[in-house]
């Protein structure tokens, strides 16, 4: 079956109309729904640990927020892999691949919990591996980029990277669901406090929770291996490192983690934050309830201002959206909502968090309209710098899950994470401004 196009030339409006447009919508549609699992898959561990303990586990708290951290470390390290791959191996063959590779996490936590005496390290394995879903976003995003013209690039990236982050409202919205029902072994006895600090107890499946996504694995990457086709625009590995001689490439870096690492870092985190926070004052608050919002709410933002940067610009957006998660990160801070004397602030800290997340998704859509247009003197450049700064924000959910615990176990809050986020905030927009969104700016877009 033949795997690379003959040619590729998206500028052309005549080719474009002829064949191009076909082909790069159907490989856009195909290979969004894999990244949905993708991203359900690297985050269903954030939305399993919160049941363990329940079902016999007994892992601390800090180990807990280990679990939810570790896919995040792995993610962003195979980011930077797969950053190089697309122009070496192609298409087809990396998505196919990265699509079936995810039956090792989805099948390896199902039968983990099926045995209260499976070991601490298998789970520490496990979480690793389940950072397969989220290091292949560095291929799926500079393969899109290369697909479409630069007029389209900020609908067809915002459109993939924001359904494709649904996966994350998937995986903690599904997850409950998905513990009613039987699919492969017998039940776990499940206890929990109720609001009354009673014990009650239920039967649930919680192998159920990474069991489903196994045919749906199979089916798309057997539709990824017969569907797709590779663009044959080819660069060595040397060639591709030619991103880290440019200075917009770190500034990119610091961007983009301001926007995605803070997206992928409060959405694994958020769960087991809400509980830390809250629970106490409810002994039978299930976080999931409200987590999943979050991510929904920032992947809806990141689909619709795609192609609103496709008619601004990116850069005023992203000093909008980094203006605006300092702003939630300071009412955070300033109302004390880490800090609650009662469960009736709850409300308030979730309906920050839910802004914090939508400005990320704004910054997230903007972010990948400016990379192009900042690297346009070469587009394998630009699908590079597309996938390392993606790699580097897959960091998110691992340092925002460590710094978090460790805030929250030495001063027992989570309060000086968010001052440190604060800081940083404003220095990343404060690049942004300076370099691509200012009159005069370096590299306008």
């Amino acid at each position: 079956m033949k795997t690379w196009l003959t040619g590729w030339e998206p500028e052309n409006k005549e080719f474009w109309a002829l064949q191009g447009e076909k082909i790069a919508w159907k490989t856009l549609t195909i290979t969004t729904i894999s990244l949905i699992l993708s991203f359900a898959t690297w985050f269903m561990v954030s939305a399993i640990v919160t049941r363990l303990d329940g079902i016999g586990f007994n892992f601390s708290s800090s180990q807990l927020f280990w679990l939810a951290a570790l896919p995040g470390l792995a993610a962003g390290t195979l980011r930077i892999i797969h950053t190089f791959l697309i122009p070496i191996f192609g298409t087809r063959h990396v998505i196919t691949i990265s699509t079936i590779i995810k039956l090792i996490p989805v099948l390896g936590f199902g039968f983990a919990v099926l045995d209260p005496n499976t070991p601490y390290w298998v789970f520490v394995v496990l979480a690793l591996t389940a950072g397969f879903g989220g290091g292949d976003f560095s291929s799926y995003m500079p393969s899109t980029n290369l697909f479409f013209p630069a007029r389209l690039k900020g609908a067809a990236l915002g459109i993939q990277a924001g359904i494709g982050n649904f996966g994350v409202s998937l995986a903690q919205f599904m997850t409950p669901i998905m513990l009613g029902v039987g699919f492969y072994g017998a039940p776990q006895l499940f206890s929990k406090k109720n609001s009354a600090g009673e014990v009650v107890q239920s039967e649930i499946f919680l192998q159920s929770a990474s069991f489903w996504y196994a045919p749906l694995l199979i089916i798309v990457g057997i539709l990824c291996w017969v569907m797709l086709k590779s663009i044959p625009i080819k660069s060595s590995f040397k060639e591709q490192l030619g991103i880290f001689k440019d200075k917009h490439t770190w500034y990119c870096t610091v961007i983009y983690f301001m926007t995605f690492g803070t997206f992928a870092g409060l959405s694994a985190a958020f769960p087991l934050l809400l509980k830390s926070v809250y629970g106490p004052f409810d002994p039978g608050l299930d976080p999931l309830k409200y987590a999943f919002y979050g991510p929904l709410i920032g992947s809806a933002a990141r689909v619709a201002f795609g192609f609103v940067a496709d008619k601004t610009g990116g850069a005023i957006l992203t000093t909008i959206s980094g203006i605006g998660l300092l702003v939630c990160t300071l009412a955070i801070i300033f109302l004390n909502l880490l800090e609650p004397t009662g469960i009736d602030q709850m409300d308030l800290f979730i309906t920050v968090m839910l802004l914090l997340f939508f400005f990320t998704g704004i910054g997230n859509a903007s972010t990948f309209k400016q990379f192009p247009v900042i690297f346009k003197h070469n587009p394998i450049h630009a699908s590079g710098v597309i996938g390392w700064t993606a790699a580097i924000g897959a960091y998110g959910p691992f340092i925002f899950s460590l710094a978090i615990s460790a805030f929250m176990g030495s001063s027992g809050n989570a309060t000086g994470f968010f001052q440190i986020l604060a800081i940083f905030l404003v220095v990343a927009t404060a690049i942004n401004w300076f370099f691509y969104n200012r009159k005069g700016a370096e590299r306008p877009c």
